[in-house]
């Protein structure tokens, strides 16, 4: 088979979660440790980092692999979605998986694929740790697909796990409260694997830590780190960075938004606990990770600007919590008129999102490829009932166009509403 021929066979045999939703989520650990035996126990030849969360869990996974990297260790990286190619999902040292890796490890185990069924992302999970085997990498950052416990990649035994953050997401999965969400993710816990959780809620760093004292393990709790925003300031590459101050060390990084605070002070804390844990990295090695997180580990789609006159930026945050952050930081940029591109799953909690967006902008309602794709006429239904109002486009790009044309230089088009939104157009 063809790289494409391959990428066509998993598609078709397998179930996609971003294709078709909850149906593909296979309960249970029993098919990924039976896959997991067959190739050997690949994640054992190598240490692991396990990141969780309900956001951000994609911009703390590249900046600590981006660290380790510049520390000297050769780094795999496994995350989920892609925005382009499927490749995204595994690298190594910021270069994804090649093809041929891709075809030979589909060919050599489709016929056991008949045997256990797998999901999709079990064999994303598996063909990572194969390769991340091959590739004799020192440490693999491995970021959990959705939940924790239930989790693929929940086989590994890392020497640090964390969690992100707690905020609804997957309620048909993870559970309807707060609490619950956060007994999903804190499955991830493992004993005497220290456990960091970024979220500043006092509820679910009390659910944590009780969750911790049970398993047992030693539970830090990254809110307590101080950080304070300092400025956004282009470089002499003229690439903007947002300056943070933690203690008394200033770390720059590209990934802007507000939101990337949060994320910042958790890696950060996950940094220095691997110091602690005897891992060799230099203040050298901390500043250019972070600095560099975007050239080395190829990090798209986070509070992305990718034109400047009119400003456009893209953003992948999807939920409850993610746009949150959104609105509120459009809400304090300055523009002559905001035309907001948009398109959700529909197995979101669209009506929730669609409550916090602005009312003063001019709306291009769309949808992206696939079948969880809300269409866009009934998103535009739904956001009428919020005072929402612009016109419907048939695919991302007709929308895309359509707020380019219509824009002056002064305006401001944010792209967003869903991760397969933003793939469209990056």
């Amino acid at each position: 088979m063809t790289y494409e021929e391959t990428l066509q066979f998993i598609y078709n045999r397998l179930p996609l979660f971003q294709i078709v939703g909850s149906s593909a989520y296979k309960v249970g650990l029993e098919s990924m440790e039976k896959f997991d035996e067959r190739l050997g126990h690949p994640h054992q030849a190598f240490k692991t980092i396990h990141i969780g969360g309900t956001n951000g869990k994609g911009s703390v996974s590249h900046t600590i692999a981006s660290v380790l990297q510049s520390a000297g260790y050769k780094v795999g990286l496994f995350t989920s979605p892609h925005l382009k190619d499927f490749r995204e999902r595994i690298r190594v040292n910021g270069k994804v998986v090649s093809e041929d890796f891709v075809i030979e490890f589909v060919e050599k185990h489709k016929l056991f694929f008949d045997e256990v069924y797998p999901s999709f992302f079990e064999v994303c999970v598996a063909m990572a740790f194969d390769y991340f085997r091959a590739e004799k990498v020192d440490i693999a950052v491995i970021e959990v697909g959705l939940g924790g416990r239930l989790d693929s990649t929940n086989i590994i035994k890392p020497i640090l796990s964390l969690v992100t953050n707690v905020s609804y997401d997957h309620q048909d999965i993870l559970g309807h409260t707060i609490p619950e969400i956060t007994k999903e993710k804190a499955g991830i816990m493992k004993a005497g694997v220290p456990f960091i959780i970024g979220d500043d809620s006092t509820e679910v760093c009390a659910i944590m830590q009780e969750k911790a004292q049970s398993v047992p393990t030693t539970l830090f709790q990254a809110r307590f780190l101080p950080i304070e925003f300092v400025k956004v300031e282009k470089d002499e590459d003229q690439i903007e960075r947002q300056h943070f101050k933690i203690g008394e060390k200033i770390i720059r990084t590209p990934l802007l938004g507000d939101y990337q605070q949060q994320n910042m002070r958790t890696a950060w804390s996950a940094i220095s606990l691997l110091q602690l844990l005897g891992l060799s990295i230099s203040s050298e090695a901390i500043e250019h990770g972070f600095a560099n997180v975007i050239e080395q580990t190829q990090l798209l789609g986070r509070w992305q600007t990718i034109s400047y006159f009119p400003r456009i930026i893209c953003d992948t945050g999807h939920n409850i919590a993610g746009i949150s952050y959104v609105t509120k930081q459009l809400a304090r940029m300055k523009y002559n008129q905001l035309r907001i591109v948009f398109g959700m799953v529909g197995d979101k909690d669209v009506s929730s999102v669609l409550s916090l967006l602005p009312k003063d902008a001019i709306y291009y309602f769309t949808k992206a490829q696939g079948k969880r794709a809300m269409s866009e006429k009934k998103l535009s239904e739904l956001a009428a009932q919020y005072d929402l109002h612009g016109n419907c486009y048939k695919s991302v790009n007709q929308a895309y166009n359509a707020a380019k044309n219509e824009a002056s230089q002064d305006d401001l088009i944010y792209i967003g509403g869903s991760t397969y939104v933003v793939a469209e157009i990056i």
